[in-house]
């Protein structure tokens, strides 16, 4: 056999492997993503008074406001990440919530993560890292094993075909 049909048939048996695979990608990052927001969030609303004074101390406006609704968002998000239900929708409002982070509170290590002389790699920012997974679960969605793909089952089988309806039918 020709180097060429082996290199051929491990890359189809790899293929096949991880086509029967993919669906624990998208809900192992739900899950270990969607229960470190809603720690987060959780931890957040324990010590509330502190983050409204660490937002304050950031200049972030209306620091009561917006520490409850970063908490909301993260506890309420990282809940609904878990089950994946509605993901895209709230992996897009945890997103704002990370680009936040590296605009206020991780701005300088996000910034000198880029650099030669940095110890740091941007990946080692946990904001940054966390954006790069939401925005896939936004892009990608939930996968097969969510709620999100339940519903859409459920939705899509109780659709009539428009060319199946009568005029009695409407």
């Amino acid at each position: 056999m020709e180097f060429r049909d082996t290199l051929s048939r491990a890359n189809s048996l790899v293929e096949r492997v991880t086509g029967k695979l993919a669906s624990i990608a998208p809900l192992a990052t739900r899950i270990v993503i969607g229960l470190a927001f809603f720690q987060a969030g959780t931890g957040k609303f324990r010590n509330f008074e502190n983050v409204i004074g660490f937002f304050d101390s950031l200049g972030i406006p209306f620091p009561a406001f917006n520490a409850g609704l970063v908490a909301s968002m993260e506890t309420v998000g990282g809940a609904m990440l878990i089950f994946g239900l509605f993901t895209r929708f709230f992996a897009s409002g945890l997103t704002v919530t990370m680009v936040v982070a590296l605009l206020t509170a991780d701005t300088s290590d996000f910034l000198a993560s880029w650099g030669s002389a940095s110890q740091l790699s941007p990946t080692d920012v946990t904001a940054f890292t966390f954006l790069l997974f939401l925005l896939w679960l936004v892009f990608y969605g939930a996968g097969k094993l969510s709620l999100d793909a339940l519903l859409r089952r459920i939705l899509h089988s109780e659709r009539t075909p428009i060319g199946s309806l009568s005029p009695e039918s409407l």
